[in-house]
């Protein structure tokens, strides 16, 4: 999230020559908050799927690097930082201003995970209650701080710098505007109960698309064939890297909510032979069989996935679980298989042929286009970083600011 602020806030300082002191600080944070993420899960601060080990004297190491590696340049920055303001001729209704919007929002949405991922640590240490921060506390905070961002991520790039706004503001805008009402319609006509919630994320999603599409169309001109060439030739190899990852938020968005909405979950006890329906299918425990693994003994289940409506086979999981007599070690390995429609999950839990075996059973729709929509924001900016128009790093022009000035 700093680093994304720190990337918005780079275009200020490249187009306007403005937030030079801002942008350097945002750099030093994204920095620093990457090494605080590696100190608390490898000290043993907090217990990740992804720390691997944990070793307090390792943890001490990286505070040491960390108070190295971010001191150092803040004091620097309270020693320098002053010599890089600028004095700011802009309206806040400008592209700039817009831009600004999105380094606060960012940085406030920074802020709340740094909250409730220290919050618990500092309670026990404090006061010795244990408590979880989960997603309550993240829907109640973090979730409206992202959607106001996503409306703000449409009005930005077709405002104007310094002040007012250009002629594609207006049908950009009115496009989106119109395209989130009828998602909305659609939304609570299609889904019944469906929550607030859900239809401001639908709504959202509609804007976001649209108004990028709008935008497209209107620089593009795609009806005027003649000048297409042209002004994809003339067009900043930047704004198409823009276009390219802020789609990327959309199939996010999108798989995020299918997942969401639409998701479902069986946690049953079944029998070799029995069967079991979920999401239009019916999966049947074939058969539960130990095999000798390299360095691990496995108990595996054999599920067949059937159609419900044809009876035609789609696929057979074998979820795992392993035990690595070596490390005294138990581990759960989940059956998946990835679809573009959604993924089928199935993990195996403890039992017998006599009493049944545990199965827990999911169906995520879509959830696969979250992966994809990360891939487009990286695809973006690269497209920025090594298109035919590439220009000098963005951080230069500060750092030739500070030399002038110290000169």
């Amino acid at each position: 999230l700093a680093a994304t602020a720190l990337l918005h806030s780079a275009i200020i300082v490249e187009k306007r020559g403005q937030l030079k002191s801002w942008t350097v600080l945002l750099a030093i944070l994204a920095f620093s908050l990457s090494l605080l993420g590696t100190f608390i899960v490898r000290s043993g601060l907090l217990t990740s799927v992804h720390s691997f080990a944990s070793d307090p004297a390792r943890g001490v190491f990286i505070l040491g690097i960390l108070l190295v590696a971010v001191g150092i340049p803040l004091l620097l920055y309270a020693w320098r930082g002053p010599q890089l303001m600028s004095a700011t001729d802009f309206d806040l209704k400008s592209r700039e201003g817009a831009l600004i919007a999105n380094n606060m929002l960012l940085v406030i949405a920074t802020a709340i995970v740094l909250l409730g991922t220290f919050y618990p640590l500092g309670l026990e240490m404090i006061t010795g209650a244990r408590i979880t921060v989960g997603p309550p506390y993240f829907d109640a905070t973090f979730n409206p701080v992202m959607g106001i961002l996503l409306v703000i991520m449409v009005i930005g790039p077709v405002m104007a710098w310094r002040r007012g706004t250009t002629a594609r503001t207006k049908k950009t805008l009115l496009a989106a505007s119109v395209s989130a009402i009828i998602a909305g319609i659609i939304g609570i006509a299609l889904v019944q109960n469906i929550a607030m919630g859900a239809i401001g994320v639908i709504m959202l999603i509609a804007w976001l698309a649209t108004g990028i599409a709008a935008d497209i169309w209107t620089q593009l001109k795609p009806m005027q064939r003649g000048e297409l060439a042209v002004r994809w030739h003339r067009l900043p190899t930047e704004v198409i890297g823009m276009w390219i990852a802020h789609f990327g938020i959309v199939v996010f968005l999108l798989g995020a909510t299918g997942e969401g909405l639409f998701k479902s979950e069986k946690v049953i006890r079944a029998k070799p032979g029995e069967v079991v329906t979920i999401a239009g299918r019916d999966v049947r425990l074939v058969r539960v069989f130990e095999r000798q693994g390299p360095n691990f003994q496995a108990m595996t289940a054999e599920l067949e996935y059937k159609d419900a409506a044809s009876g035609k086979i789609i696929a057979r999981l074998m979820p795992e679980k392993r035990v690595y007599t070596a490390e005294r070690q138990t581990t759960t390995e989940a059956a998946i298989r990835p679809r573009l429609g959604g993924d089928d999950y199935a993990v195996l839990g403890d039992g017998d042929d006599r009493i049944g075996y545990s199965l827990r059973l999911y169906y995520k729709p879509l959830v696969s286009w979250v992966w994809g929509g990360c891939a487009l924001m990286a695809a973006g900016g690269l497209v920025a970083m090594i298109g035919r128009r590439r220009r000098s790093a963005i951080i230069k022009p500060v750092f030739d600011t500070v030399a002038r000035d110290s000169a």
